[in-house]
């Protein structure tokens, strides 16, 4: 087992995600995500002004208003991270067979609140943009809104392996899920965390240190 240290910065603003109405984010958000906590805890995480901004995506928050990303959501990033890089030329990630069962079972982010650090003198903002949606019998533009923290908020969180590398075959090598992690967190400079990742938001960089020896595997923070 290793279990790597994760600083991460964000280079670009991040948005939040959970939906503000805590009856929709329920029925149709928190309970399709297998690895989410229980949903009375994601729907109390919410708070009070979630509930009064209706329509407006959100964090979630600590009881003193802090707000923060939910472990599964580190998974989530992982599997869409890999789904692109394998098809990248020469990838790591081509070579990780099952990958959303392997990451879903050897790859375990924590804490599982993980707080959101802003940067001196910002706080939650509200970006709004125009949302075109492609419905018969014409297009329709609706307005999205989302909370918002600046370029420059931080996180720290650990990544545990349950195996340095998965088990080969005959036909295939086993993977170092070492250099998965890398590969993933170094895309995350491209197409990062959270919502309308496709316009540059939440893109990061990162710090990936080994926890037992204090090495340093992956560093694109400077």
């Amino acid at each position: 087992m290793i279990i790597y240290h994760v600083d991460l910065k964000f280079i670009q603003p991040v948005l939040g995600t959970a939906s503000s109405n805590p009856r929709i984010h329920e029925q149709f958000i928190a309970s399709k995500a297998p690895d989410a906590p229980s949903l009375k805890e994601e729907v109390e995480s919410l708070g009070v002004e979630a509930v009064e901004q209706r329509g407006t995506t959100v964090f979630p928050k600590t009881k003193d208003g802090q707000p923060f990303l939910w472990d599964y959501m580190i998974k989530g990033f992982m599997k869409d991270a890999c789904k692109s890089m394998r098809d990248a030329d020469g990838s790591t990630s081509a070579g990780l067979v099952a990958y959303k069962t392997r990451i879903d079972t050897l790859i375990f982010p924590s804490p599982r609140n993980i707080k959101l650090n802003m940067p001196e003198g910002s706080g939650i903002r509200v970006l709004e943009r125009p949302l075109r949606i492609d419905t018969p019998p014409y297009p329709r533009v609706a307005l999205a809104a989302s909370e918002m923290l600046d370029a420059g908020t931080t996180c720290s969180f650990d990544v545990k392996l349950l195996a340095a590398k998965t088990k080969g075959t005959k036909s295939k090598p086993g993977v170092s899920l070492t250099k998965c992690l890398i590969e993933w967190f170094s895309y995350g400079q491209l197409r990062g965390l959270c919502q309308w990742r496709n316009a540059g938001y939440g893109a990061f960089v990162c710090t990936i240190t080994d926890k037992d020896t204090g090495e340093v595997v992956f560093d694109n923070m400077r």
